[in-house]
């Protein structure tokens, strides 16, 4: 390449007087400089006071002006305005002619964080009678009914933020309410998300039949105890029954009659329909039979426990996540609560063999050459539901054995009002697990509606079960009574601090709860087992996450013994 000359690179310059590089006419509009914009750019500002100051923050110290600004900048010109940005000798934003610096003191938070992680076992004692076959039964006292319920919460430091560091906790790996076996076959995962978008509008269900009988409701109990005075929760020995869907006489002589295709009970109908709403692990036996199909549960499984602030964001712990308090780990607290449900049911009723009200037929599980215990208060309603789709060409009706506690009379007509009797319980405020719950002792009475709603939040699936079995059925009014202990250090002593009467269609509008979105579940999981082909299936929660898994078992699955497929807690032994 040839050097090249002064003279040359002289000649090179242009011949007018600017300096630097030639101006090009796209920057100019009639002479003037222009810099580009969008059509997100924002005009019509001569000056913008509120630009970002010191260390990218506004003239307040918020980050709203800056996340603002940066967000404009992704936008094609919306960074050139810097061009013309004046830079000022001295950094004048921290002057302020008046002193607004904050001397409020920092306040405290009270809300509880921690991602809530729970564990679901159902593993029970046993305690059967014989009635027509072998029927389970509920209740009793403490020793005659065995079980292991357990659950699990994330640590929630008290008196933090809510959500503070949860992204820094383990993640604890729960396990099911019933051991997946290899020979298992998973033919379904629903997720929640998908169950919280089906709709299936029904009828309100028409009587088959009813069976037992009823003691009235002692209205005494709806008044607040005497100041001063408690009202005591005693231990009565009564027989009730929870019979599983195929074991029961009446429903296997409907089915043979051809009444209706889908069977099943209140306490496994109302855990489906409400399955959005749980955190711990449950699971469901479903078998078909011909066109049939039965809803069953696992004896002493765990859809027999009354669970314990299921929905809390801080839920009780177990001793290996430092829980000191035995009486308060998870599987105590199940035991307790299913313990006082059925004392209280059986408390609140008076007790005549001259004044009761009799249904239709006697109680079809009760044997008395057999039995030595007096039978408790109860009725059994069989009632059908129309399922069925404009599309299907045959119909798909459910039946549901129901159950009713109590009837009483009403204070206007004088006519008998039916009543289901369920038990709130408080184990101690002010301990881990309770969810913020406030002192029952000293607020039911001036704040019941602060009590309520925050049972509402701690128990929403226990609360919703119960108001769906009151409407499935047809109860006119469903009594929750609030029990506390006595001492928080003990769970052997009781007492019933009151009792509120709910309607439970006006109940299930105060908790959103949506008895269409329930039936459309049932249908959805019925759907998928009538396309089948017959055998045993298992619906199983997952005990880490929202969603639903169906299994396809073996036949013989949990007919070689009671603790088949059960999950039994290390260190504790079985019974004999």
């Amino acid at each position: 390449m040839a050097p090249i000359s002064l003279a040359d690179v002289v000649s090179a310059l242009p011949s007018d007087e600017s300096w630097g590089p030639s101006t090009t006419s796209d920057t100019l509009v009639d002479g003037v400089p222009y810099a580009a914009y969008s059509k997100g750019d924002k005009l019509g500002r001569m000056a913008d006071w509120t630009s970002e100051g010191k260390d990218g923050r506004d003239g307040r110290g918020g980050r709203q002006q800056y996340n603002r600004n940066y967000r404009d900048q992704q936008v094609y010109g919306a960074g050139t305005s810097s061009l013309f940005a004046v830079q000022v000798a001295e950094d004048e934003s921290s002057f302020s002619v008046v002193d607004n610096t904050r001397t409020s003191t920092k306040t405290r938070g009270f809300g509880r964080g921690g991602g809530t992680i729970f564990r679901g076992r159902g593993r029970g004692g046993r305690d059967q009678r014989g009635g027509r076959g072998t029927f389970q039964r509920v209740g009793g006292r403490g020793g005659q009914q065995n079980g292991y319920y357990d659950n699990r919460g994330a640590r929630g430091g008290r008196g933090r933020r809510f959500g503070w560091k949860d992204y820094d906790k383990p993640q604890r790996n729960r396990d099911s309410s019933v051991n997946i076996k290899p020979d298992w076959q998973m033919l379904e995962e629903i997720d929640f998300n998908r169950l919280a978008k089906l709709n299936l509008e029904t009828s309100a269900g028409e009587d088959i039949d009813t069976y037992g009988f009823l003691y009235y409701y002692d209205r005494s109990y709806d008044k607040p105890p005497v100041k001063n005075t408690e009202r005591k929760l005693n231990v009565v020995d009564r027989i009730a029954y929870n019979v599983t869907t195929s074991s029961d006489p009446i429903i296997q002589e409907l089915a043979e009659k051809d009444e209706a295709t889908i069977f099943a009970t209140d306490n496994i109908l109302s855990m489906l329909m409400c399955a959005p709403r749980s955190v711990y692990s449950w699971d469901i036996l479903i078998t078909r039979h011909g066109n049939k199909i039965y809803l069953d549960k696992r004896d002493n499984s765990s859809l027999d426990m009354v669970s314990v602030n299921e929905n809390a964001a801080d839920a009780p712990l177990e001793a290996s996540e430092g829980n000191k308090e035995t009486i308060n780990f998870p599987t105590a607290l199940a035991l307790e609560a299913t313990f006082i449900n059925h004392n209280f049911a059986n408390q609140t009723v008076m007790e005549s063999e001259t004044s009761k009200y009799d249904m239709s037929h006697d109680n079809p599980f009760y044997n008395p050459s057999e039995e030595t215990e007096p039978l408790a208060s109860k009725a059994y309603k069989y009632r059908r539901f129309d399922l069925s789709l404009e599309k299907d060409e045959d119909p798909l009706h459910l039946i549901v054995r129901t159950e009713l506690d109590a009837v009483v009379k009403n204070n206007i007509s004088g006519e008998d009002q039916f009543l289901t009797l369920k038990a709130l319980n408080e184990f101690d405020h002010k301990a881990q697990g309770s969810g913020g719950a406030l002192d029952w002792r000293t607020k039911l009475t001036s704040q019941r509606g602060a009590v309520v709603a925050t049972e509402m939040k701690n128990n929403s699936c226990k609360l919703a079960r119960w108001t769906v079995q009151s409407i499935l059925a047809k109860a006119d009014m469903m009594k929750l009574g609030f029990v506390s202990r006595a001492s928080p250090k003990t769970n052997e002593r009781h007492v019933i601090l009151g009792v509120v009467g709910y309607d439970p269609r006006k109940f299930a509008e105060q908790m959103n709860l949506n008895l269409s979105n329930g039936w459309g579940i049932v249908r959805t999981i019925v759907d998928m087992c009538l396309k089948m082909a017959e055998g045993k299936y298992v619906l199983v929660k997952d005990p880490n996450k929202p969603l639903l898994r169906l299994y396809q078992v073996p036949a013989d699955t949990f007919e070689e013994g009671e603790e088949d497929g059960e999950v039994i807690p290390e260190g504790v032994e079985e019974d004999e």
